[in-house]
């Protein structure tokens, strides 16, 4: 008997994420293209920069309705670079962001990306203390693995960077394989060229072998599914998460329910 950890919600071998910086106005616009396709992201802000009209910032008495449907992550209250500050000043930058953001979406906020990437083994330790559980990188890999630490997460690419080449593929490949997409929702108004992630969700959508999810699912998902308990014999498997998980037994799926043990053999 063959038991692989590849599988996603539903038995899906495929995953999409989007991941967008700072909070602007063009993300209305990008917003309602994913919605359109049913694409879904997770959106990084800078709570103490909301409705600075010079950055084009959103204002705060709309963020929870622009959000809707989508994560809500940290970034940063003022976007400071975090490898260049006290300690004092990081837990000033995350948590001061992170009350904000949770007195606007009444959630946990749990995750983020690193303002400006700027980031060190130092201050990746010093966000575990803070309560995040995950961060992303502004290095890419153009590839399509799963993170290994969720705190150095690197996407697959930005969408600047052969968006459409990197789509064809995921879109083609057999293997289990996660597409992370990156950017800035303002550099497709700049770079004239909102066609270029129409034309991605477009190809994306609506490919029942991909689950399209935000950052914080696919983080909870895969700790549930790394979290599995076998027997010494890989006859039965406990999920001890409340999260319902996949894999395969003999190249076929299996639907492991929240705090279930289920027999293999």
């Amino acid at each position: 008997m063959q038991i692989c950890l590849d599988r996603f919600p539903n038995g899906k071998q495929k995953v999409l994420t989007m991941s967008y910086d700072d909070g602007v106005k063009d993300d209305i616009r990008l917003i309602k293209i994913f919605n359109k396709y049913g694409i879904k992201g997770t959106f990084h802000l800078n709570s103490g920069l909301f409705g600075k009209e010079s950055w084009s910032r959103l204002p705060e008495d709309v963020i929870k309705e622009t959000y809707a449907g989508h994560e809500i992550s940290a970034h940063g209250y003022v976007h400071k670079s975090l490898a260049a500050i006290s300690d004092e000043g990081i837990i000033f930058e995350i948590m001061r962001d992170r009350e904000k953001l949770e007195e606007i979406t009444g959630e946990p906020i749990r995750g983020m990306s690193y303002a400006m990437g700027s980031m060190s083994d130092h201050v990746v330790s010093m966000l575990k203390k803070l309560g995040i559980e995950y961060s992303r990188m502004v290095q890419t890999t153009g590839g399509f693995g799963l993170p290994d630490d969720f705190l150095k997460w690197q996407g697959t690419c930005h969408h600047n960077d052969n968006l459409l080449k990197y789509a064809d593929e995921f879109l083609a490949s057999d293997w289990l394989t996660l597409m992370y997409v990156w950017g800035h929702s303002y550099e497709f108004e700049g770079d004239n060229n909102w066609d270029l992630i129409e034309t991605f969700c477009e190809k994306m959508s609506g490919n029942d072998k991909i689950w399209y999810a935000t950052n914080i699912e696919i983080c909870d998902y895969l700790k549930a599914v790394r979290g599995l308990k076998f027997t010494a014999k890989e006859d039965a498997v406990l999920n001890q998460s409340a999260l319902d998980v996949w894999i395969s037994v003999d190249n076929q799926p299996v639907e492991i329910k929240g705090g279930q043990t289920v027999k293999l053999a």
